[in-house]
């Protein structure tokens, strides 16, 4: 499915950029004139229109915030904070000395956390334990009762962003009456940034001490806490979900039996071409972010290490040990992990479900990019059903 660009990964980005429309995180004409104004495969001016995009959208919330519209303001504050996010995505050659990727990520994670303040639930901006430091997060609560609820624990991929959380899932939650506690583990978001963790394969030693964390507040039901994980994700909740046995339910979205198996292809394009990983980087967008994007939030030092250090990351051996009810969604399309969620499906031995996502009713992409309302409605019925049993046993 192409949408404004016939490049793969400008199609994709647009796509996750306007489809959080659905939650107001976009509007559909500020997308449009946006990318209007960037040629295809320009990464340059990807990030900069979608920088004065958001900074424009930034300035409306900013204006109505000073005369007392809080409506307006929240409305736009969200919306510039995905337009940040989506201006630093392509800007990965060198994140760590990158003045511009420092500045757009700031910008989004505080447009968000102002945006946050003005929503009509409670938001509050929290700091988890992990070893000897803490990993930001929000905790979104569908009321302000204080009474315990049904709560997922949310955690991005290998590029998500906590303040994306919120558009990805949480405000699909909070409508259904669930609280969410979402955070940013170790190489995502603010922590590879500011703290220098990296991603490890395994998660369980991350989402352990998340569950401590959301067992001590009250307005968690710690008989109702379901892991939900998206993307790389799909792998990590997983890994997880085997060691880590008091969540109630898990979601893997999409699942991943093998993440290796999505660079074998880039490694083995490098091989057959002269000039090897630099050519096959130089010609392709997609991989040449693949690859930047995990020296950065693996902390390697070159692409042979990169795909060394994926083979970590799979479920072989280790999927009958996950026990609670799990859901496992598919993409028809999905140009990531095509196979991966049968896979994992297939090896699972606990209660599951696995649900594809068709591209003729427009959820073929990876993770269901632009029908953000038909996986929460299939994920959330699912969840309703599975808790309600699992509290009449």
């Amino acid at each position: 499915m192409r949408f404004l660009y016939d490049n793969e990964s400008f199609s994709f980005e647009a796509l996750r950029a306007a489809g959080y429309a659905t939650y107001g995180g976009a509007e559909l004409g500020e997308v449009l004139v946006t990318c209007r104004r960037i040629p295809e495969g320009d990464e340059e001016a990807w990030s900069a229109q979608w920088a004065a995009t958001a900074a424009r959208v930034e300035r409306i919330g900013r204006d109505a915030l000073a005369a007392g519209h809080r409506v307006s303001a929240r409305e736009a504050l969200l919306r510039a904070s995905n337009y940040y996010r989506t201006a630093d995505f392509y800007r990965r050659a060198d994140p760590a000395n990158d003045t511009e990727s420092a500045r757009l990520a700031k910008a989004s994670q505080q447009t968000f956390a102002d945006a946050a303040a003005l929503l009509d639930t409670p938001a509050r901006a929290l700091r988890i334990p992990y070893e000897d430091t803490t990993l930001p997060g929000y905790l979104f609560l569908a009321d302000d009762s204080g009474r315990p609820r049904p709560t997922v624990l949310y955690h991005g991929g290998y590029d998500s962003t906590l303040e994306e959380d919120y558009l990805a899932l949480a405000a699909g939650a909070l409508r259904r009456g669930y609280n969410v506690l979402a955070f940013d583990g170790p190489g995502q978001g603010s922590n590879v940034r500011e703290q220098g963790l990296h991603f490890r394969p395994d998660w369980e030693a991350v989402v352990t001490p998340a569950v401590d964390f959301a067992f001590a507040l009250p307005e968690v039901d710690a008989d109702r806490l379901v892991l939900v994980g998206t993307s790389l994700g799909g792998y990590l909740a997983a890994r997880a979900a085997a060691f880590e046995h008091r969540i109630a339910a898990c979601v893997l979205h999409d699942g991943v039996y093998d993440s290796h198996d999505a660079v074998v292809p880039i490694a083995r394009m490098a091989a057959e071409t002269p000039g090897g990983m630099e050519t096959v980087m130089a010609q392709s967008i997609s991989a040449r972010w693949l690859v930047n994007n995990g020296l950065w939030t693996f902390g390697v030092s070159d692409a042979d290490e990169l795909v060394k250090a994926f083979q970590a990351y799979t479920i072989e051996g280790l999927a009958d040990r996950i026990t609670c009810p799990t859901l496992v969604l598919d993409a028809e399309n999905d140009q990531f992990f095509t196979g991966q969620p049968q896979r994992i499906f297939d090896a699972l031995t606990c209660p599951k479900e696995l649900i594809t996502f068709r591209e003729d009713e427009g959820g073929g992409e990876h993770c269901h990019e632009g029908a953000v309302a038909l996986w929460h409605q299939r994920t959330f019925d699912w969840l309703d059903t599975v808790l309600a049993l699992a509290s009449a046993e």
